[in-house]
């Protein structure tokens, strides 16, 4: 049972230390930061200027367009670095599996493209 607690003592040590940096990390705003409020302070700040507009109004289309996009391209990288590195190993299912999913990607960025999602005007 002893060589057992050995083995794990390094993870222990390692979520008490974790755990300590954390708490430490969540106290330390409360007893070092000066509490000094004033209206310069508390005043709503939006690229230098006051806002001049409902904060719950609505957005663009183009923007969660753009965002979806961006998604695609982020999944694209994150789904390639693992596939290109296993390749010997992963033979012609694993190749054509990953001409599907890109096929699929490429489908929807000319859907995206022909809607017009990528011209700002």
């Amino acid at each position: 049972m002893t060589d057992l607690f050995t083995q794990y003592l390094p993870i222990v040590v390692f979520l008490g230390v974790a755990l300590f940096i954390a708490a430490a990390l969540m106290v330390a705003p409360f007893l070092i930061a000066v509490n000094n409020p004033d209206p310069e302070k508390v005043s709503a700040y939006e690229c230098g200027f006051n806002a001049f507009d409902d904060a719950r109004m609505k957005f663009d289309v183009r923007f969660y367009l753009v965002s979806i996009l961006f998604i695609i391209f982020d999944l694209e990288i994150a789904f390639l670095f693992p596939w290109a590195v296993a390749f010997k190993e992963i033979g012609a299912f694993g190749f054509w599996s990953m001409m599907a999913f890109l096929g699929v990607l490429t489908i929807g960025f000319i859907y995206e493209w022909r809607k017009g999602a990528l011209e700002w005007e």
